[in-house]
């Protein structure tokens, strides 16, 4: 059986704690009644009968037993492999993060070469990241306008000629090209 949400998991447990808690006390009366009736010398047929309550009873409280065990080892594998996906996102994200400090630094000594103020790199680097210059004029707590005109100046200076070619700049020997794609590389 596999759970979509753990939400329903616990529904599925909770439900059958409740089958249990209701069946235990069923299969005890039933047991304790079938004693009573056989000392007190009851028919047969009735104690047949209770017998086969009993025994429906107990198949039924194994049966949710076993699903409950079942369900909880369930539970510990995808707790286990849930861990497991989150030690390696763990370190994916650490990889991830020393090419991306090392890019960052690579994009900072580029400015640096084409010498751009500190202004005009922070800028860049918001540029870089796909911000409006609505968005980097509401970061830097400035107008529009003079985003627009220190952007003009970094594209001058770069020798570029928009926000496409800086960020093709940077980014074009990231990504394999066409033919690397379909040569597998």
């Amino acid at each position: 059986m596999s759970f979509d949400t753990s939400s329903g998991n616990a529904r599925l447990t909770r439900e059958r704690l409740l089958f249990l808690a209701i069946l235990t006390p069923v299969l005890t009366l039933t047991a304790l009644d079938i004693y009573a009736d056989y000392n007190e010398g009851g028919s047969l047929e009735h104690i047949a009968l209770e017998g086969l309550l009993l025994a429906l009873t107990g198949a039924g409280l194994i049966i949710i037993l076993k699903k409950l065990l079942k369900s909880n080892e369930e539970i510990k594998s995808i707790s286990r492999n849930l861990a497991q996906t989150e030690k390696d996102m763990d370190k994916w994200r650490k990889d991830a993060q020393k090419y991306l400090n090392g890019l960052s630094i690579a994009i900072d000594q580029q400015f640096e070469r084409w010498q751009f103020t500190p202004a005009e790199k922070e800028i860049g680097f918001l540029l870089l990241k796909g911000l409006s210059f609505k968005e980097v004029a509401s970061i830097r707590k400035t107008s529009e306008r003079t985003v627009r005109q220190q952007s003009l100046v970094i594209y001058k200076k770069s020798g570029l000629a928009g926000r496409a070619e800086l960020s093709a700049f940077f980014l074009e020997d990231l990504l394999p090209s066409v033919a690397d794609r379909e040569n597998g590389v």
